[in-house]
Protein backbone atom coordinates (compact mmCIF):
# COMPACT_ATOMS: atom_id res chain seq x y z
CA UNK A 1 0.00 0.00 0.00
CA UNK A 2 1.36 3.90 -0.97
CA UNK A 3 2.53 5.83 2.03
CA UNK A 4 3.37 8.76 2.48
CA UNK A 5 1.66 12.37 1.41
CA UNK A 6 -0.90 12.78 -1.36
CA UNK A 7 0.42 13.88 -4.94
CA UNK A 8 -2.62 16.09 -5.29
CA UNK A 9 -1.16 18.03 -2.33
CA UNK A 10 0.84 19.38 -5.61
CA UNK A 11 -0.89 18.37 -8.40
CA UNK A 12 -4.92 17.82 -8.90
CA UNK A 13 -5.91 15.71 -11.54
CA UNK A 14 -10.27 15.86 -12.25
CA UNK A 15 -11.00 13.25 -14.70
CA UNK A 16 -14.22 13.89 -16.70
CA UNK A 17 -15.50 12.14 -19.82
CA UNK A 18 -16.68 13.90 -23.08
CA UNK A 19 -19.90 13.01 -24.31
CA UNK A 20 -19.08 10.74 -28.07
CA UNK A 21 -21.97 13.13 -29.31
CA UNK A 22 -24.19 12.19 -32.07
CA UNK A 23 -22.91 10.00 -35.27
CA UNK A 24 -23.11 10.66 -38.78
CA UNK A 25 -26.39 8.47 -40.23
CA UNK A 26 -25.46 5.39 -42.28
CA UNK A 27 -25.84 6.81 -45.95
CA UNK A 28 -24.45 2.69 -46.59
CA UNK A 29 -27.48 1.48 -45.92
CA UNK A 30 -30.42 -0.11 -47.93
CA UNK A 31 -33.16 -1.66 -46.52
CA UNK A 32 -34.88 -4.22 -49.67
CA UNK A 33 -38.52 -5.09 -48.51
CA UNK A 34 -39.85 -8.47 -48.81
CA UNK A 35 -42.88 -10.63 -47.86
CA UNK A 36 -42.05 -14.11 -47.73
CA UNK A 37 -43.47 -15.28 -44.26
CA UNK A 38 -39.39 -15.63 -42.85
CA UNK A 39 -39.38 -12.45 -40.66
CA UNK A 40 -41.35 -11.94 -37.80
CA UNK A 41 -44.30 -8.87 -37.98
CA UNK A 42 -42.38 -7.99 -34.43
CA UNK A 43 -38.43 -8.54 -35.20
CA UNK A 44 -39.51 -7.00 -38.89
CA UNK A 45 -35.98 -5.60 -39.57
CA UNK A 46 -32.63 -8.48 -39.64
CA UNK A 47 -29.60 -6.95 -40.35
CA UNK A 48 -26.96 -8.71 -43.40
CA UNK A 49 -22.96 -8.24 -44.59
CA UNK A 50 -22.87 -10.82 -46.85
CA UNK A 51 -25.26 -12.93 -49.39
CA UNK A 52 -23.93 -15.92 -47.23
CA UNK A 53 -26.10 -14.83 -44.17
CA UNK A 54 -29.20 -14.30 -46.13
CA UNK A 55 -29.07 -17.77 -47.63
CA UNK A 56 -29.06 -18.92 -44.15
CA UNK A 57 -32.24 -16.83 -43.12
CA UNK A 58 -33.96 -17.11 -46.69
CA UNK A 59 -32.43 -20.00 -48.87
CA UNK A 60 -31.40 -19.34 -52.44
CA UNK A 61 -35.09 -19.57 -53.84
CA UNK A 62 -36.69 -16.51 -52.28
CA UNK A 63 -37.02 -12.88 -53.86
CA UNK A 64 -34.98 -11.42 -50.86
CA UNK A 65 -32.13 -13.87 -51.55
CA UNK A 66 -32.05 -12.97 -55.51
CA UNK A 67 -32.36 -8.78 -54.39
CA UNK A 68 -28.92 -9.63 -52.22
CA UNK A 69 -27.51 -11.22 -54.82
CA UNK A 70 -27.95 -7.99 -57.31
CA UNK A 71 -26.72 -5.79 -54.56
CA UNK A 72 -23.89 -7.78 -53.17
CA UNK A 73 -22.57 -8.63 -56.47
CA UNK A 74 -21.21 -4.85 -57.05
CA UNK A 75 -17.84 -4.27 -57.16
CA UNK A 76 -16.48 -2.92 -54.95
CA UNK A 77 -18.98 -5.00 -52.98
CA UNK A 78 -21.71 -2.55 -50.28
CA UNK A 79 -21.52 -4.08 -46.64
CA UNK A 80 -24.66 -3.51 -45.54
CA UNK A 81 -28.51 -4.65 -45.98
CA UNK A 82 -31.34 -4.81 -44.08
CA UNK A 83 -34.21 -6.56 -45.08
CA UNK A 84 -37.60 -5.89 -43.82
CA UNK A 85 -40.99 -7.77 -44.05
CA UNK A 86 -44.36 -6.51 -45.56
CA UNK A 87 -46.92 -8.32 -44.65
CA UNK A 88 -49.20 -8.16 -47.82
CA UNK A 89 -51.17 -11.30 -46.08
CA UNK A 90 -52.75 -11.20 -43.41
CA UNK A 91 -50.30 -13.37 -41.15
CA UNK A 92 -50.38 -16.13 -38.42
CA UNK A 93 -49.88 -15.85 -34.55
CA UNK A 94 -46.62 -17.41 -33.08
CA UNK A 95 -44.83 -18.47 -29.91
CA UNK A 96 -41.08 -18.49 -30.50
CA UNK A 97 -39.06 -20.41 -28.58
CA UNK A 98 -35.76 -19.63 -27.23
CA UNK A 99 -32.23 -20.73 -29.28
CA UNK A 100 -31.43 -24.20 -27.86
CA UNK A 101 -27.64 -24.40 -27.05
CA UNK A 102 -25.68 -27.88 -28.54
CA UNK A 103 -26.31 -29.51 -25.28
CA UNK A 104 -30.00 -28.99 -25.52
CA UNK A 105 -30.12 -29.81 -29.42
CA UNK A 106 -29.05 -33.44 -28.33
CA UNK A 107 -31.60 -35.60 -29.80
CA UNK A 108 -31.31 -38.22 -26.74
CA UNK A 109 -32.73 -35.84 -24.82
CA UNK A 110 -36.17 -35.90 -26.81
CA UNK A 111 -36.41 -39.90 -28.22
CA UNK A 112 -36.11 -40.29 -24.14
CA UNK A 113 -39.73 -39.05 -23.81
CA UNK A 114 -42.05 -41.73 -24.27
CA UNK A 115 -44.95 -39.79 -23.10
CA UNK A 116 -44.79 -36.33 -22.69
CA UNK A 117 -46.92 -33.18 -23.11
CA UNK A 118 -47.75 -29.66 -22.08
CA UNK A 119 -50.51 -27.15 -21.96
CA UNK A 120 -51.08 -24.77 -25.09
CA UNK A 121 -53.47 -21.72 -25.80
CA UNK A 122 -54.31 -20.88 -29.03
CA UNK A 123 -56.21 -18.52 -30.77
CA UNK A 124 -59.62 -17.66 -28.59
CA UNK A 125 -59.05 -20.86 -26.76
CA UNK A 126 -60.36 -19.32 -23.13
CA UNK A 127 -57.67 -21.62 -21.24
CA UNK A 128 -54.48 -23.60 -22.24
CA UNK A 129 -55.27 -27.12 -23.44
CA UNK A 130 -53.26 -30.16 -22.21
CA UNK A 131 -51.54 -32.31 -25.07
CA UNK A 132 -50.47 -35.47 -23.99
CA UNK A 133 -48.89 -38.88 -24.89
CA UNK A 134 -46.07 -37.27 -27.02
CA UNK A 135 -43.80 -40.31 -28.02
CA UNK A 136 -40.91 -38.91 -29.24
CA UNK A 137 -38.75 -42.14 -28.90
CA UNK A 138 -38.28 -43.25 -32.70
CA UNK A 139 -37.87 -39.52 -33.50
CA UNK A 140 -34.92 -39.43 -36.33
CA UNK A 141 -34.22 -35.84 -35.89
CA UNK A 142 -35.48 -32.91 -34.72
CA UNK A 143 -37.31 -32.03 -37.29
CA UNK A 144 -39.23 -35.46 -36.45
CA UNK A 145 -39.89 -34.85 -32.89
CA UNK A 146 -41.50 -30.92 -34.61
CA UNK A 147 -43.54 -33.29 -37.32
CA UNK A 148 -44.39 -35.63 -33.81
CA UNK A 149 -45.90 -32.71 -32.09
CA UNK A 150 -47.56 -31.20 -35.14
CA UNK A 151 -49.36 -34.62 -35.04
CA UNK A 152 -50.27 -34.38 -31.41
CA UNK A 153 -51.91 -31.12 -31.59
CA UNK A 154 -53.86 -32.73 -34.49
CA UNK A 155 -54.97 -35.31 -32.69
CA UNK A 156 -55.80 -32.95 -29.46
CA UNK A 157 -58.14 -30.93 -32.40
CA UNK A 158 -55.61 -27.91 -31.82
CA UNK A 159 -55.03 -25.58 -34.97
CA UNK A 160 -51.28 -25.04 -34.83
CA UNK A 161 -48.21 -26.77 -36.33
CA UNK A 162 -44.84 -26.95 -34.61
CA UNK A 163 -41.26 -26.66 -36.63
CA UNK A 164 -37.88 -26.73 -36.13
CA UNK A 165 -35.90 -24.02 -37.32
CA UNK A 166 -32.27 -25.16 -36.92
CA UNK A 167 -32.13 -23.43 -33.45
CA UNK A 168 -35.52 -23.14 -32.35
CA UNK A 169 -38.73 -24.70 -32.00
CA UNK A 170 -41.75 -22.19 -33.30
CA UNK A 171 -45.33 -22.94 -33.47
CA UNK A 172 -47.49 -21.44 -35.72
CA UNK A 173 -51.72 -20.88 -35.56
CA UNK A 174 -53.16 -21.95 -38.66
CA UNK A 175 -55.55 -18.78 -38.38
CA UNK A 176 -54.32 -15.31 -39.69
CA UNK A 177 -54.83 -11.89 -38.50
CA UNK A 178 -55.50 -9.79 -35.53
CA UNK A 179 -56.91 -12.78 -33.27
CA UNK A 180 -54.66 -15.43 -34.69
CA UNK A 181 -51.80 -15.98 -31.42
CA UNK A 182 -50.26 -19.07 -29.48
CA UNK A 183 -49.33 -18.11 -25.70
CA UNK A 184 -46.08 -20.11 -24.16
CA UNK A 185 -46.56 -23.55 -23.37
CA UNK A 186 -47.01 -24.58 -20.00
CA UNK A 187 -46.59 -27.74 -17.78
CA UNK A 188 -48.67 -30.57 -18.95
CA UNK A 189 -51.37 -32.53 -16.35
CA UNK A 190 -49.08 -35.92 -16.61
CA UNK A 191 -46.21 -37.46 -18.14
CA UNK A 192 -42.82 -35.58 -18.94
CA UNK A 193 -43.11 -32.20 -19.61
CA UNK A 194 -42.09 -31.23 -23.00
CA UNK A 195 -42.20 -27.24 -22.58
CA UNK A 196 -39.40 -26.36 -21.09
CA UNK A 197 -37.39 -28.80 -23.28
CA UNK A 198 -38.57 -27.58 -26.36
CA UNK A 199 -37.53 -24.13 -24.83
CA UNK A 200 -40.97 -22.30 -25.60
CA UNK A 201 -42.25 -21.54 -22.21
CA UNK A 202 -42.44 -17.88 -20.81
CA UNK A 203 -39.33 -18.10 -18.81
CA UNK A 204 -36.60 -19.71 -21.09
CA UNK A 205 -34.93 -17.19 -22.58
CA UNK A 206 -35.26 -15.59 -26.13
CA UNK A 207 -38.41 -17.39 -26.54
CA UNK A 208 -41.36 -14.86 -27.71
CA UNK A 209 -44.88 -14.96 -29.21
CA UNK A 210 -46.16 -12.92 -31.82
CA UNK A 211 -49.50 -12.48 -32.48
CA UNK A 212 -50.71 -12.44 -35.55
CA UNK A 213 -51.84 -8.97 -37.91
CA UNK A 214 -54.43 -7.86 -40.24
CA UNK A 215 -53.10 -7.27 -44.37
CA UNK A 216 -51.09 -4.23 -44.54
CA UNK A 217 -50.12 -1.62 -47.36
CA UNK A 218 -46.60 -1.29 -48.87
CA UNK A 219 -46.70 2.18 -47.68
CA UNK A 220 -47.63 1.17 -44.10
CA UNK A 221 -44.70 -1.43 -44.09
CA UNK A 222 -42.31 1.57 -44.68
CA UNK A 223 -43.78 3.39 -42.22
CA UNK A 224 -43.69 1.13 -39.29
CA UNK A 225 -40.32 0.02 -40.23
CA UNK A 226 -39.50 3.72 -40.39
CA UNK A 227 -40.51 3.66 -37.27
CA UNK A 228 -37.80 1.88 -35.75
CA UNK A 229 -34.63 2.43 -33.70
CA UNK A 230 -32.55 0.78 -36.94
CA UNK A 231 -31.68 3.42 -39.63
CA UNK A 232 -31.70 3.15 -43.37
CA UNK A 233 -30.69 5.26 -46.15
CA UNK A 234 -31.87 4.03 -48.82
CA UNK A 235 -35.22 1.76 -49.58
CA UNK A 236 -36.07 -0.75 -52.40
CA UNK A 237 -38.79 -3.25 -52.83
CA UNK A 238 -37.84 -5.11 -55.56
CA UNK A 239 -38.46 -8.63 -53.58
CA UNK A 240 -41.89 -7.32 -52.96
CA UNK A 241 -43.63 -9.21 -55.59
CA UNK A 242 -47.18 -8.04 -54.88
CA UNK A 243 -46.41 -4.73 -55.42
CA UNK A 244 -48.34 -2.40 -57.87
CA UNK A 245 -48.35 0.49 -58.70
CA UNK A 246 -49.99 2.39 -56.48
CA UNK A 247 -48.12 0.82 -54.06
CA UNK A 248 -44.62 2.63 -54.84
CA UNK A 249 -46.52 5.87 -55.65
CA UNK A 250 -47.56 5.81 -52.13
CA UNK A 251 -44.27 5.05 -50.67
CA UNK A 252 -42.75 7.69 -52.78
CA UNK A 253 -44.92 10.41 -51.67
CA UNK A 254 -43.57 9.02 -48.15
CA UNK A 255 -40.08 8.96 -48.86
CA UNK A 256 -40.33 12.40 -50.39
CA UNK A 257 -41.98 14.07 -47.27
CA UNK A 258 -39.61 12.17 -44.76
CA UNK A 259 -37.87 14.63 -42.39
CA UNK A 260 -34.98 11.79 -42.29
CA UNK A 261 -32.85 11.54 -44.85
CA UNK A 262 -33.86 8.73 -47.15
CA UNK A 263 -33.86 7.62 -51.03
CA UNK A 264 -35.81 5.57 -53.44
CA UNK A 265 -35.37 3.35 -55.88
CA UNK A 266 -36.59 0.49 -57.87
CA UNK A 267 -37.31 -1.37 -61.17
CA UNK A 268 -40.25 -1.23 -63.52
CA UNK A 269 -40.36 -4.39 -65.62
CA UNK A 270 -43.38 -1.96 -67.92
CA UNK A 271 -43.03 -2.82 -71.29
CA UNK A 272 -45.34 0.45 -71.76
CA UNK A 273 -42.02 2.41 -70.43
CA UNK A 274 -40.84 1.65 -73.89
CA UNK A 275 -43.49 4.01 -75.91
CA UNK A 276 -44.44 7.30 -75.52
CA UNK A 277 -47.64 6.86 -76.51
CA UNK A 278 -48.92 6.03 -73.01
CA UNK A 279 -47.98 7.95 -70.15
CA UNK A 280 -50.01 5.94 -67.38
CA UNK A 281 -46.34 3.44 -66.39
CA UNK A 282 -44.80 4.58 -63.08
CA UNK A 283 -42.12 6.80 -64.57
CA UNK A 284 -43.95 9.48 -66.39
CA UNK A 285 -46.91 9.20 -62.95
CA UNK A 286 -43.80 9.89 -60.71
CA UNK A 287 -42.31 12.46 -63.09
CA UNK A 288 -45.63 14.42 -63.12
CA UNK A 289 -45.27 14.46 -59.43
CA UNK A 290 -41.85 16.10 -59.31
CA UNK A 291 -40.23 13.79 -56.86
CA UNK A 292 -36.42 14.21 -56.18
CA UNK A 293 -35.75 10.80 -54.04
CA UNK A 294 -36.48 8.40 -55.72
CA UNK A 295 -35.56 6.86 -58.99
CA UNK A 296 -36.29 3.48 -61.00
CA UNK A 297 -34.81 1.65 -63.30
CA UNK A 298 -36.12 -0.09 -66.17
CA UNK A 299 -35.60 -4.01 -66.79
CA UNK A 300 -36.88 -6.45 -69.05
CA UNK A 301 -34.02 -9.17 -67.85
CA UNK A 302 -34.59 -8.68 -64.49
CA UNK A 303 -36.61 -7.67 -61.26
CA UNK A 304 -33.51 -6.66 -59.22
CA UNK A 305 -32.17 -4.06 -61.43
CA UNK A 306 -32.38 -1.17 -58.86
CA UNK A 307 -30.63 -3.28 -55.97
CA UNK A 308 -27.27 -3.50 -58.69
CA UNK A 309 -27.96 0.29 -59.00
CA UNK A 310 -27.65 0.63 -55.29
CA UNK A 311 -25.25 -1.70 -55.14
CA UNK A 312 -22.96 0.59 -56.85
CA UNK A 313 -24.01 3.89 -55.05
CA UNK A 314 -23.80 2.62 -51.67
CA UNK A 315 -20.11 1.84 -51.57
CA UNK A 316 -19.42 5.16 -51.54
CA UNK A 317 -17.25 6.33 -48.80
CA UNK A 318 -18.29 9.82 -47.58
CA UNK A 319 -15.21 10.19 -45.18
CA UNK A 320 -12.93 9.84 -48.46
CA UNK A 321 -10.96 11.61 -50.92
CA UNK A 322 -12.25 11.77 -54.45
CA UNK A 323 -14.38 9.02 -53.53
CA UNK A 324 -18.07 10.39 -54.74
CA UNK A 325 -19.19 8.76 -57.94
CA UNK A 326 -21.77 9.46 -60.61
CA UNK A 327 -24.05 6.18 -61.20
CA UNK A 328 -24.27 6.55 -65.18
CA UNK A 329 -21.74 4.49 -67.07
CA UNK A 330 -21.79 2.08 -64.30
CA UNK A 331 -21.78 -1.65 -65.31
CA UNK A 332 -24.82 -3.84 -63.43
CA UNK A 333 -23.05 -6.93 -62.71
CA UNK A 334 -25.58 -10.14 -63.18
CA UNK A 335 -28.00 -8.14 -64.86
CA UNK A 336 -29.20 -8.91 -68.68
CA UNK A 337 -28.55 -5.28 -70.42
CA UNK A 338 -31.19 -4.14 -73.30
CA UNK A 339 -30.79 -3.66 -76.57
CA UNK A 340 -32.53 -0.81 -77.40
CA UNK A 341 -33.50 1.24 -80.61
CA UNK A 342 -32.99 4.57 -80.47
CA UNK A 343 -37.43 5.62 -80.57
CA UNK A 344 -37.22 3.59 -77.27
CA UNK A 345 -34.34 5.01 -75.65
CA UNK A 346 -35.66 8.22 -76.33
CA UNK A 347 -38.90 7.44 -74.82
CA UNK A 348 -37.13 5.73 -71.35
CA UNK A 349 -35.54 9.65 -70.99
CA UNK A 350 -38.58 11.68 -71.79
CA UNK A 351 -39.97 9.37 -68.83
CA UNK A 352 -37.44 9.51 -66.40
CA UNK A 353 -36.19 6.37 -66.07
CA UNK A 354 -32.62 4.90 -66.14
CA UNK A 355 -31.83 1.56 -68.10
CA UNK A 356 -28.48 -0.50 -68.29
CA UNK A 357 -27.95 -0.86 -72.19
CA UNK A 358 -25.50 -1.61 -75.28
CA UNK A 359 -23.76 0.26 -77.14
CA UNK A 360 -22.14 -0.56 -81.12
CA UNK A 361 -19.14 -0.39 -79.30
CA UNK A 362 -20.42 -3.86 -77.31
CA UNK A 363 -20.08 -2.05 -73.99
CA UNK A 364 -23.11 -2.24 -71.47
CA UNK A 365 -23.50 0.88 -69.27
CA UNK A 366 -26.02 2.39 -66.95
CA UNK A 367 -27.94 5.36 -68.91
CA UNK A 368 -29.19 8.72 -67.11
CA UNK A 369 -28.16 8.09 -63.23
CA UNK A 370 -30.97 10.58 -62.38
CA UNK A 371 -34.42 10.99 -60.84
CA UNK A 372 -37.50 10.55 -61.78
CA UNK A 373 -38.39 13.99 -61.58
CA UNK A 374 -35.33 14.29 -64.45
CA UNK A 375 -35.98 14.74 -68.31
CA UNK A 376 -33.19 15.62 -71.18
CA UNK A 377 -34.90 19.02 -71.02
CA UNK A 378 -35.43 20.05 -68.03
CA UNK A 379 -35.36 19.33 -63.60
CA UNK A 380 -32.25 17.10 -63.87
CA UNK A 381 -31.96 15.87 -60.90
CA UNK A 382 -28.71 13.17 -60.75
CA UNK A 383 -28.84 10.74 -57.88
CA UNK A 384 -25.30 11.04 -57.00
CA UNK A 385 -26.26 14.33 -56.29
CA UNK A 386 -29.66 13.60 -54.39
CA UNK A 387 -27.59 11.17 -52.31
CA UNK A 388 -24.78 13.63 -51.74
CA UNK A 389 -26.95 16.53 -51.11
CA UNK A 390 -28.60 14.29 -48.38
CA UNK A 391 -25.74 13.11 -46.90
CA UNK A 392 -24.11 16.85 -46.77
CA UNK A 393 -27.29 18.61 -45.03
CA UNK A 394 -26.96 15.43 -42.16
CA UNK A 395 -23.46 15.63 -41.78
CA UNK A 396 -24.07 19.82 -41.27
CA UNK A 397 -26.78 18.76 -38.85
CA UNK A 398 -24.54 16.54 -36.92
CA UNK A 399 -21.46 18.83 -36.90
CA UNK A 400 -23.61 21.42 -34.85
CA UNK A 401 -25.55 19.57 -32.63
CA UNK A 402 -22.05 17.98 -32.00
CA UNK A 403 -20.81 21.90 -31.10
CA UNK A 404 -23.59 22.61 -28.65
CA UNK A 405 -23.22 18.94 -26.83
CA UNK A 406 -19.48 19.28 -26.81
CA UNK A 407 -18.81 22.93 -25.46
CA UNK A 408 -19.74 24.29 -21.95
CA UNK A 409 -21.53 26.85 -23.44
CA UNK A 410 -21.70 28.65 -26.92
CA UNK A 411 -22.19 32.30 -25.86
CA UNK A 412 -24.18 34.28 -27.89
CA UNK A 413 -21.41 36.94 -29.08
CA UNK A 414 -19.80 36.49 -32.82
CA UNK A 415 -17.50 34.94 -31.38
CA UNK A 416 -19.56 32.01 -30.43
CA UNK A 417 -21.49 31.95 -33.33
CA UNK A 418 -18.07 31.48 -34.97
CA UNK A 419 -17.45 28.53 -33.03
CA UNK A 420 -20.91 26.79 -34.47
CA UNK A 421 -19.54 28.10 -38.30
CA UNK A 422 -16.67 26.72 -37.83
CA UNK A 423 -18.17 22.99 -37.36
CA UNK A 424 -20.21 23.69 -40.46
CA UNK A 425 -17.13 24.55 -42.19
CA UNK A 426 -15.96 21.33 -41.06
CA UNK A 427 -18.74 19.38 -42.44
CA UNK A 428 -18.24 21.19 -45.96
CA UNK A 429 -14.50 20.46 -46.01
CA UNK A 430 -14.99 16.58 -45.63
CA UNK A 431 -17.81 16.95 -49.02
CA UNK A 432 -14.87 18.87 -50.90
CA UNK A 433 -12.27 16.39 -49.98
CA UNK A 434 -14.56 13.51 -51.02
CA UNK A 435 -15.70 15.18 -54.62
CA UNK A 436 -19.19 16.55 -53.79
CA UNK A 437 -18.45 20.15 -53.47
CA UNK A 438 -16.16 21.75 -55.89
CA UNK A 439 -15.16 25.39 -56.14
CA UNK A 440 -17.23 27.14 -59.29
CA UNK A 441 -19.74 30.44 -59.87
CA UNK A 442 -22.17 30.71 -58.09
CA UNK A 443 -25.57 30.92 -59.93
CA UNK A 444 -27.95 31.16 -57.43
CA UNK A 445 -29.73 34.26 -55.70
CA UNK A 446 -26.63 36.14 -53.06
CA UNK A 447 -26.96 36.55 -49.28
CA UNK A 448 -24.26 37.91 -47.01
CA UNK A 449 -21.71 39.46 -49.33
CA UNK A 450 -22.08 36.87 -51.95
CA UNK A 451 -23.67 38.17 -55.34
CA UNK A 452 -24.75 35.90 -58.09
CA UNK A 453 -22.33 34.95 -60.55
CA UNK A 454 -19.47 35.56 -57.79
CA UNK A 455 -16.99 32.31 -57.80
CA UNK A 456 -16.82 30.30 -54.61
CA UNK A 457 -12.93 29.64 -54.59
CA UNK A 458 -13.25 26.76 -51.68
CA UNK A 459 -16.12 25.11 -52.76
CA UNK A 460 -19.24 26.81 -50.45
CA UNK A 461 -19.40 30.13 -48.47
CA UNK A 462 -20.85 30.57 -44.83
CA UNK A 463 -22.33 33.89 -44.54
CA UNK A 464 -22.34 34.50 -40.32
CA UNK A 465 -24.55 37.87 -39.63
CA UNK A 466 -23.62 39.85 -36.89
CA UNK A 467 -25.17 39.06 -33.70
CA UNK A 468 -26.30 43.08 -32.98
CA UNK A 469 -28.82 42.33 -35.95
CA UNK A 470 -30.66 39.83 -33.96
CA UNK A 471 -34.38 39.86 -32.64
CA UNK A 472 -34.60 40.83 -28.89
CA UNK A 473 -36.98 37.55 -28.92
CA UNK A 474 -34.83 35.27 -30.50
CA UNK A 475 -31.78 36.52 -27.80
CA UNK A 476 -33.87 35.90 -25.18
CA UNK A 477 -35.36 32.24 -26.98
CA UNK A 478 -31.30 31.55 -26.90
CA UNK A 479 -31.40 30.94 -30.66
CA UNK A 480 -28.54 31.09 -32.60
CA UNK A 481 -28.43 34.41 -35.72
CA UNK A 482 -29.46 32.82 -38.75
CA UNK A 483 -26.76 30.86 -40.47
CA UNK A 484 -26.81 30.65 -44.47
CA UNK A 485 -24.40 28.11 -46.45
CA UNK A 486 -24.17 28.27 -50.33
CA UNK A 487 -22.48 24.80 -51.29
CA UNK A 488 -21.34 24.35 -55.31
CA UNK A 489 -21.20 20.74 -56.52
CA UNK A 490 -18.72 19.49 -58.38
CA UNK A 491 -20.86 17.72 -60.91
CA UNK A 492 -20.20 15.19 -63.29
CA UNK A 493 -19.30 15.36 -67.21
CA UNK A 494 -22.08 12.82 -68.97
CA UNK A 495 -21.59 13.98 -72.59
CA UNK A 496 -19.54 15.43 -75.12
CA UNK A 497 -19.25 17.23 -78.10
CA UNK A 498 -16.09 16.89 -80.19
CA UNK A 499 -15.30 18.83 -83.27
CA UNK A 500 -12.90 16.38 -85.57
CA UNK A 501 -11.45 18.91 -88.32
CA UNK A 502 -8.91 16.61 -90.49
CA UNK A 503 -6.30 18.36 -92.67
CA UNK A 504 -4.73 16.40 -95.18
Amino acid sequence: MAIGLSVSRVIAVSLSLTSPGAQFANFNSLLVMGQSDVIDTQTRIMSFSSLAGVAAVFGTTAPEYLAAVAYFSASPQPTQLYIGRWAQAATNGRMFGGTLSAAQQLLSIFTAVSSGGFKIQVDAAASPVNVASINLSGAANLNAVATLITTALTGASIGATCTWTGANFVFKSTTTGAASKVKPLQAPTSGTDLSALLGCTAAFSGAYEVDGIAAETLLSAVNTLDSLSTYWFALNDDACTSAVDADRQAVAAYIEASSLPHMYGFTSTAAAALSTATSTDIGPVLQALGYQRTFVVYSSKSLYAACAAWGDLLTINLAGSDTMITLAFKPMTGIGPELLNANQAAALDSKGYNYYATYQNGVSIINNGWCVCSSPTANQIFIDEMFGALALANQIQTNGFNALVAQKKIPQTDAGTHLLANALETACLAFVANGYLAAGTWTGSGFGQLSTGDRLPKGYYIYQPPVSSQQAADRVARKSVPLQIAAKTAGAIHSANIALTVNP
